[in-house]
């Protein structure tokens, strides 16, 4: 049997001891000073057997607290020799509002990680997003929840602050986190997603991710957009994703298109396959690489099987009789205090003149 207590024993031994000992008095005390008639038998027994369950529900509390448990138990984990790189661009036509019902470009992006992480789970991600210049926003990592939490506080940059970015701007930086990790992990494989429109705003030609290629598994490029364009909201950096109304150019809201020869030009650097994404369809993700575990050959944890739970069936038994007596209490005093009249009284009331 293994305890795993959810307060300090000692503390719990303090909260259920006097309880314990109340009841226990209770039913050793002697008849006459039980408030029950020593010549009624069978009510001295309830009485006795109420006290004997109240006792039993303090000590299932007990148990309960001292959460009770057998070894042996086991929870299948799922063993991913994968590292996956994201890298996502946060420049303000991100959020281009022509995804699915005139949506930002980013909800879509979010959609597709979230497809990713469902289709290698146990695999450790990274999240690099760029704008004017590339931040490791998360290094590797299996917690996927903090990736998707990431991703939903993701804001393009602020457009006033904006001078024009490069698509290959986080070139350096992917090369860098995938040398680590096949440094650190040599046994592991590595795979690449960008998730951009290959707009390419500034003046020199895009870096080339083709060092990245060596590091690379697999992968794939996202392009979202489309050709007849999408209009920006203006970014302030503040909480709403409404902050202002859209960027104007030359009397009209600017329209932000896709770029899908730059983007397919970075599929080729890094070895991996470009796809156009849409909101009616889902993305195709690339099998896992070879070196990956077979997750069903993942190992096991050991773990203990909780019994508290047999505790918590009986407390909630006790406290249902507990229940039904008072309510059966309550109806009879009710019955009591009734009143009643006598049919005499009502007759005198009767006679009694009137004026």
């Amino acid at each position: 049997m293994i305890f795993q207590p959810v307060l300090n024993p000692l503390l719990i031994a303090l909260l259920c001891a006097p309880v314990a000992v109340v009841a226990i008095w209770v039913l050793v005390r002697p008849r006459k000073s039980a408030g029950v008639p020593t010549t009624d038998r069978r009510a001295l027994a309830g009485h006795r057997a109420l006290w004997a369950l109240r006792l039993l529900l303090v000590l299932a509390c007990f148990a309960m607290l001292m959460r009770p448990g057998i070894p042996g138990g086991a929870t299948q984990t799922l063993a991913n020799d994968t590292d996956i790189v994201l890298v996502v661009d946060t420049t303000a036509s991100i959020v281009a509002e022509d995804w699915g019902d005139d949506e930002p470009r980013l909800d879509g992006i979010r959609e597709d990680v979230r497809a990713l992480v469902d289709e290698y789970p146990g695999a450790r991600f990274a999240l690099i997003t760029s704008d004017a210049a590339a931040e490791l926003r998360m290094p590797l990592t299996t917690d996927t929840t903090a990736l998707m939490g990431s991703l939903e506080v993701l804001r393009p940059e602020v457009t006033s602050q904006s001078r024009g970015s490069s698509i290959g701007i986080a070139a350096p930086l992917l090369s860098e986190t995938l040398a680590s990790a096949a440094e650190s992990s040599p046994d592991r494989s590595r795979m690449v997603f960008y998730f951009g429109d290959g707009e390419q705003t500034a003046d020199t030609p895009p870096e080339s991710f083709a060092s990245s290629a060596k590091y690379t598994d697999s992968g794939a490029v996202f392009g979202y957009g489309t050709a007849g364009g999408g209009p920006m909201r203006i970014t302030t950096g503040g909480i709403s994703e409404q902050d202002g109304g859209y960027i104007q150019y030359q009397g009209a809201d600017a329209l932000s298109v896709i770029d899908e020869s730059n983007l397919e030009a970075i599929a080729d650097q890094l070895g991996v396959e470009y796809a156009h994404r849409t909101a009616d369809a889902a993305p195709v993700l690339p099998e896992a690489p070879s070196m990956t575990t077979d997750y069903a050959d993942s190992g096991e944890v050991g773990n203990v099987i909780e019994l508290y739970w047999v505790a918590a069936l009986a407390a909630l038994a006790i406290l249902g009789v507990e229940l039904a007596r008072a309510a059966l209490l309550i109806a009879r005093l009710r019955r009591l205090r009734a009143p009643r009249r006598r049919v005499g009284s009502r007759n005198r009331e009767d006679s009694r003149p009137r004026h």
